[in-house]
């Protein structure tokens, strides 16, 4: 896959696909950075450590059965599965599937003013190791 716009995310939680539902996905990747410079050195040295992953994600929201409020609503506080790709298509080498599970530590039902379209965002961590997977 080239260069391409983001128009067609697969978002799917615990299960339910809510893509057509998605405003904006951003997945986070992170490692904590730890000095390994000894005696002697002239430069600083440095390895990975822990690594840490968080999603954040923006609905269109929908009271509806199986759409955005129905699915979050009874995760808050709970481990659930999350997969994300870049497109709704097959995973594969130009088209990954990025898996784990999330902590589901907010949920906003209800977020707005008079006359705005109705939106829930959310930002989650991980809870375990995120896995690429390429087919």
């Amino acid at each position: 896959m080239a260069t391409f716009v983001l128009t067609d995310a697969s978002v799917v939680i615990n299960s339910v696909d809510l893509s057509d539902r998605v405003s904006s996905v951003t997945l986070s990747v992170e490692v904590d950075e730890q000095e390994d410079t000894a005696m002697g050195d002239t430069y600083r040295s440095r390895i990975g450590g822990l690594r840490d992953w968080s999603v954040d994600i923006e609905f269109h929201q929908d009271f509806g059965s199986s759409e955005v409020d129905d699915t979050i609503w009874p995760l808050v506080g709970t481990v659930a599965p999350i997969v994300i790709k870049p497109t709704s298509g097959a995973v594969s080498p130009t088209n990954p599937s990025y898996s784990g599970n999330v902590l589901v530590t907010e949920y906003s039902p209800i977020d707005g003013g008079v006359g705005d379209l109705a939106t829930t965002s959310v930002s989650w961590p991980g809870a375990g190791p995120l896995t690429r997977a390429t087919s």
